[in-house]
């Protein structure tokens, strides 16, 4: 617009002078001062050191559109149209995109192991349309975890990139992309660990506990959109894997060492405390929900939901309920069989959170009576329903 670019200003100079608003410290993206949008410019970059930190950019007149584009992770990503509406497609993207193949552009992705969870994203989000990985990315992204790249994320990324992928449509695949590069072992090994783990056929007819965990997440995300859930319903089993080979295919308390589990991987890769709250409760009750059924008493249906927290807590008690739901069908045949639990819990914790605790205070009672009193009148309220 006017601004004259000489060797002693920038570009970066000329953008301000123009009053658009740079956005971060690391790319060089600017807002348009009236409208708002987005405006990053064509740069190439060089790899400085290990990691997605280590690179220097290029931003300058002289870089080239296909330059620019030739940086991208994904072919179906480094395509532009014209002011005519003409697509610029010099990668194959478009092509790419009608056959459903994710396709690094060039050698360069190898520069940035973000790139390996970008790749896994993208194929949770489009698998409902066949999209996989193609064989020459998946080769270099195993060639890139064991270079130790994955090994240089920082885990707020690792975590941000996760949780984008459980809130797509099929986020079961982010997790098995991953395990296709050998990156699921280094960046989610508590997981990886429970694949070619044995379970009792008899009520696990998919066998292993890894398929058994992703075939719960694909259960949870049908049930829900919130990633707390699909969170809580993948890591649920955690435990199974640290069940001592001698008790295969059972895992006897596997529930309460997958809390220990879960915490720990929260711990790692900051994790926020609603998500790994809720995680670790579904793995310390799941198997007591499941084994409440057509034949339960009161008292244990009140005493679980008295354990879990739930008369004060309601609204993550409806998350747990969901997590326990996905895990009862997230077996081979049992996505659409019916079970009683998810409506028995539902309607037990509508009667039992009608008790009045007021009423027991107005008594004139004190102290541990006051609980003793509130758990006697919620199993009478339970009595009801489960007599219906």
């Amino acid at each position: 617009a006017g601004y004259p670019i000489t060797p002693a200003t920038t570009i970066f100079q000329h953008m301000l002078a123009l009053g658009y608003r740079p956005v971060g410290k690391d790319f060089p993206v600017f807002l348009h001062p009236e409208t708002r949008e987005e405006y990053a410019l064509a740069r190439t970059e060089r790899k400085t050191a290990p990691g997605y930190h280590g690179f220097s950019f290029h931003a300058a007149p002289d870089v080239t559109l296909e330059q620019d584009l030739r940086r991208r992770d994904l072919t179906i990503n480094a395509m532009a149209m014209d002011e005519d509406g003409e697509i610029i497609d010099p990668f194959g993207g478009r092509d790419d995109l009608e056959q459903g193949i994710l396709r690094h552009v060039s050698d360069a992705f190898r520069e940035d192991p973000v790139r390996i969870l970008r790749v896994a994203r993208f194929a949770a989000r489009f698998a409902h349309w066949g999209f996989r990985v193609s064989h020459a990315t998946n080769a270099l992204m195993k060639k890139m975890v064991a270079a130790g790249e994955v090994d240089a994320l920082v885990p707020e990324r690792v975590w941000k990139e996760t949780v984008r992928a459980l809130a797509e449509g099929t986020p079961s695949r982010f997790f098995r992309v991953l395990m296709g590069c050998n990156a699921l072992d280094r960046l989610f090994p508590e997981l990886a660990c429970l694949f070619n783990v044995p379970q009792p056929e008899s009520f696990h007819p998919e066998g292993d506990a890894g398929v058994h965990s992703l075939l719960v997440l694909e259960a949870a995300a049908r049930l829900s959109t919130d990633t707390r859930v699909r969170f809580a319903a993948l890591t649920h089993d955690l435990g199974k894997g640290e069940t001592p080979r001698a008790q295969w295919p059972r895992h006897r308390g596997h529930e309460h060492r997958g809390v220990a589990l879960i915490r720990a991987l929260c711990e790692r890769l900051r994790v926020p405390n609603d998500h790994c709250d809720l995680a670790a409760l579904v793995a310390e009750f799941h198997g007591e929900f499941r084994r409440i059924g057509d034949g339960a008493t009161a008292d244990a249906v009140v005493g679980l939901m008295e354990r879990a927290d739930a008369f004060r807590r309601p609204d993550r008690f409806a998350q747990f309920l969901l997590a326990c739901e996905a895990d009862l069908r997230g077996r081979a045949g049992f996505a659409d069989r019916m079970f009683a639990q998810p409506r028995l819990f539902r309607d037990a914790f509508a009667a039992a959170s009608a008790v009045d605790a007021k009423s027991v205070l107005a008594a004139g009672m004190k102290g541990p009576a006051v609980g003793a009193e509130l758990h006697r009148r919620r199993v009478e309220a339970v009595t009801n329903v489960l007599a219906r």
